[in-house]
Formats: structure tokens, C-alpha cells, sequence
């Protein structure tokens, strides 16, 4: 349902729907006439204000989850305030020094991403989560170690550090001879080529029978290419933080809810769907709710905003995954300040999409 535009509202009715929302987003908690006549704002008597939200309530914007309970803004009602009536409050020069640390420690550019996310789940009490899409991974070095007659570990390093480890399973028995062999190919070919790139010129070698490799070795080259080609393909970077700030007293009276959130972030293809409907925004994009239709089921919100290498071009998502009563005043421009601090820390290292 719809609630009707910002214009349609009394001045007064517009100062208690804005008094109900600040309370949920506060604490989670219905907000009643006596709390609001008490706060000393409003020159109503209660039984005038429980008028106004009624009135409310029947335009859509607000909800009563009981009979004698107090009010929610509904999906709608959260939509009218993030886009007419809230008024942001930037991150203080202690936040903003707390993103900036985190970001431009040394390491790898998934320190910096496992930082970001961090230090946006800490502040904004909700999930940080950072996203670099779809990056072939151009890989320095390979190692195999056995761990069983039918299983290998592939340690897996990255030029600028990254390091991942891959279990892959073996058609057959391969002595550690040959292991070793697999790994030292594999390392000298991939110098300066995506993975991508590699697989296509090793399957040409390995086929015209100039690799130097034996036929076990051979087939664990192609077959681990193979598998990593489309993993780079298919699987973003993501990281997630923080959710544990997910589960506090307010979630206590809602937990199935938050359970079901818990299932989705651990879900990195819907989390990554979600995020990338925010690539192409030029500002920090806002979803509640039902607006997002993988993560409906819990009834979360979504922050997110792109953020971009020294071209300009979108290298990923940055943003915070909640409940609904998310304090979008304070977390919106939060997330829009993480987005050009990892966008300055892109420049500096040089890094860009492959």
C-alpha cells in the first residue's frame, strides 16, 4: 500500500508521524498518545492525538500491532519519512577518523574491505557488508598439498596478496611428486594473465602435448582452472560483519524475523543480488522491506551505495543490512562516507576491475 504524499499532511499530523517514527527507530518500540503527549512537544491532549493516529493509520502510514498497543510506521510510512521528513546527521570527525583508519591500514585491499565493513557495523549497529563484483582473480602462486588419496588443498595466492584456499577433489591417486609439479606449471604460466586468460593457453599447451606435465598432473591443471575460472565468474568478494548487533533486546520480541535475516546473510549470491541492484546508482540507495524482494521474508532494510577506482568506473557496494528501524539519518551518510573513503583507497593502490 501506498501512503498518500508528504503534501496531504497536517503540520501537526506531519510533527506526530515524525515523533512515532524517531521513537521506533530509537528503541523498536510501538509509540502510544501518552508517551507522545508527554513528551512535550505536542500541545494535544491525548485523546486528540490518538485522533491524528488513527488517522494516520488509516492513510496507511502507521500500524498498531495490538488493540491497546501503540504505533509502527509501516514500510510505507518509513519510505515517506526517509524521502521527505528525515534530516541527516553526518558521521562526526571521530567516526570519520575510524573509517579512515580502518581503510588505510596496510594489507591486502580485503583488509581494507574487512575493515570497512567493520567499522559500519559497529556504528550503525546492523550488518557492514562491502561487495567487489565479479573479479578475475589473477593469481602469483600455486601450491597443492594432499590431504587424503581422493583430495588436494590448493593455496591459492593473489598479486596483491589475497590468499585462498580451494579443496578440490582428484580423478585418481597423485603422487606428491606430481602435486608439487602441478603447482610449480601452474605458477610460472599464470605470470601477468588472469585466470581466464591462463586456462585457455595451458588447455591449448596441455592438448598439443608440450606442457612437460604427466597425465595426472595434467588433468588436476585443468580441472583446477576450470573450477576457479568459474568461481571468479560467479562469486563476488563479499564481506559481511556484525551479526551479532542484530540480535538485541528489541529483536527479542521479533525473533523469527531476525532469525530469518541470519539465514539470508549467509547467503552470498542474495546479499550479492541485493548490492548490485545499488550499482548503478549515483547516490546511496535505500531499500525497505518488501521493496527488496530476497531479503522480504525478514522485512530488512538495505543501504547501500557503489563506490569507484580513479576512471570513475563502479569497482563495488558498500553498505549496512538491518531491521527496518535502521537509523537511516545517521547510517545513510555513514555508508556514503565509507564508499569514497574505499574509492580513495582504490586511487592510492592503483587497483581496478580486471
Amino acid at each position: 500500500m501506498t501512503g498518500p504524499p508528504l503534501s496531504e499532511l497536517s503540520t501537526r499530523a506531519r510533527e506526530i508521524f515524525r515523533l512515532v517514527v524517531e521513537g521506533y527507530i530509537s528503541n523498536g518500540l510501538p509509540v502510544g498518545s501518552k508517551t507522545l503527549a508527554g513528551s512535550g512537544t505536542i500541545a494535544l491532549s491525548p485523546a486528540s492525538i490518538r485522533a491524528v493516529l488513527q488517522e494516520l493509520q488509516d492513510a496507511g502510514l502507521l500500524a498498531a500491532p495490538h488493540t491497546s498497543a501503540g504505533r509502527l510506521p509501516t514500510e510505507s510510512g518509513l519510505r515517506l519519512f526517509v524521502d521527505g521528513i528525515m534530516q541527516v546527521s553526518e558521521p562526526s570527525a571521530a567516526e570519520r577518523a575510524q573509517i579512515e583508519r580502518g581503510i588505510a591500514m596496510g594489507g591486502t585491499i580485503e583488509a581494507a574491505l574487512a575493515a570497512a565493513s567493520a567499522a559500519l557495523s559497529e556504528m550503525s549497529a546492523g550488518a557492514g557488508v562491502v561487495m567487489v563484483p565479479r573479479r578475475d582473480m589473477r593469481l602469483a602462486q600455486v601450491t597443492f598439498v594432499p590431504l587424503s588419496p581422493a583430495r588436494a588443498l590448493a593455496v591459492l595466492v593473489a598479486e596483491d596478496g589475497g590468499i585462498e584456499n580451494r579443496v578440490i577433489d582428484l580423478a585418481a591417486p597423485i603422487a606428491p611428486s606430481s602435486l608439487e609439479a602441478a603447482g610449480n606449471y601452474l605458477t610460472a604460466q599464470l605470470a601477468g594473465r588472469s585466470l581466464a586468460e591462463a586456462a585457455q593457453a595451458i588447455a591449448a599447451e596441455i592438448a598439443n602435448g608440450r606442457s612437460a606435465l604427466d597425465a595426472a598432473s595434467a588433468d588436476l591443471v585443468r580441472r583446477g582452472l576450470a573450477q576457479w575460472s568459474r568461481d571468479a565468474a560467479q562469486r563476488p568478494v563479499l564481506v559481511v560483519r556484525g551479526q551479532a548487533n542484530l540480535l538485541d533486546e528489541a529483536a527479542a520480541s521479533d525473533i523469527e524475523r531476525v532469525r530469518q535475516l541470519l539465514e539470508e546473510l549467509e547467503s552470498v549470491e542474495a546479499i550479492a543480488e541485493v548490492l548490485d541492484a545499488a550499482r548503478e546508482a549515483q547516490a546511496t540507495r535505500i531499500f525497505i522491506g518488501s521493496e527488496n524482494r530476497l531479503m522480504s521474508l525478514s522485512g530488512s532494510s538495505v543501504i547501500a551505495t557503489p563506490w569507484r577506482d580513479g576512471e570513475g568506473r563502479v569497482v563495488g557496494v558498500v553498505g549496512v543490512i538491518g531491521p527496518t528501524r535502521l537509523n537511516y539519518a545517521r547510517v545513510v551518510p555513514m555508508v556514503d562516507f565509507t564508499a569514497q573513503s574505499l574509492s580513495k583507497r582504490i586511487v592510492q593502490d592503483g587497483f581496478s576491475r580486471q
